[in-house]
């Protein structure tokens, strides 16, 4: 199966407290993903990639970029992020921040072994906007080939069966893993895409494509 794009958006927005509530999720940040994962007597690591984080003190934008990632069973391309802090109120510093992290040429050949399939993101894209009023996080996934059974239209939290041919569960890939703080602090975190693979994909472990969080602003 193969889709040119998929996207889509979630909003949290600020609840009225008696008190300033105390914040979960950091103010800004963003990274295009992370692997850990082995077999037998082999483990593969990859450190977050692409890490940036807002300076909510001071406008401007952070930024952040990884190699190209080739192990073996996973290939991962060039990853950059943007975290970005704007001033929209001088006089009383009231400010708007937007973390963004994309990546390309993701490809998991891990499963072939196993008869499952060789799967593959063009390119991905992962965003977190605070306002003072509440935060949204957005996403992008582009190229997708061998995510057979996919749905055209995917929710928010959705886990798919990564399976072999002979229709044993390989590993499963949790969509767009949303979280919200309890109490509701108006903040949001969002995981784009993590494959966690299955004993019987002679695997253990977990990889991450595109992760974000933000708080509302001061």
């Amino acid at each position: 199966m193969r889709k040119n794009l998929v996207a889509g958006a979630v909003v949290a927005l600020t609840l009225a407290t008696a008190a300033p509530a105390l914040a979960s999720n950091p103010p800004g940040t963003a990274s295009s993903g992370s692997a850990d994962f082995a077999k037998a007597d082999q483990t593969f690591k990859v450190e977050p990639l692409a890490v940036c984080n807002v300076n909510p003190e001071q406008a401007g934008t952070v930024t952040g970029s990884s190699p190209a990632v080739s192990k073996s069973g996973l290939k991962i391309g060039e990853t950059s992020s943007t975290c970005t802090t704007e001033v929209v109120n001088p006089d009383e510093f009231i400010t708007k921040t937007r973390s963004v992290a994309v990546g390309k040429a993701f490809e998991l050949s891990a499963l072939v072994a196993a008869k499952g399939p060789r799967l593959k993101i063009g390119e991905w894209k992962i965003t977190c906007e605070a306002t003072d009023a509440g935060t949204a996080a957005g996403w992008e996934l582009k190229g997708m080939s061998g995510w057979t059974g996919l749905p055209q239209q995917i929710p928010s939290g959705y886990v798919h069966e990564v399976k072999a041919s002979t229709g044993t569960v390989l590993a499963k890939a949790k969509f767009t893993d949303t979280v919200f703080p309890v109490p509701n602090d108006g903040s949001i975190s969002m995981t784009l895409l993590k494959i966690t693979f299955e004993p019987s994909s002679g695997y253990t472990g977990s990889i991450t494509v595109g992760t974000t969080a933000c708080t509302p602003t001061p």
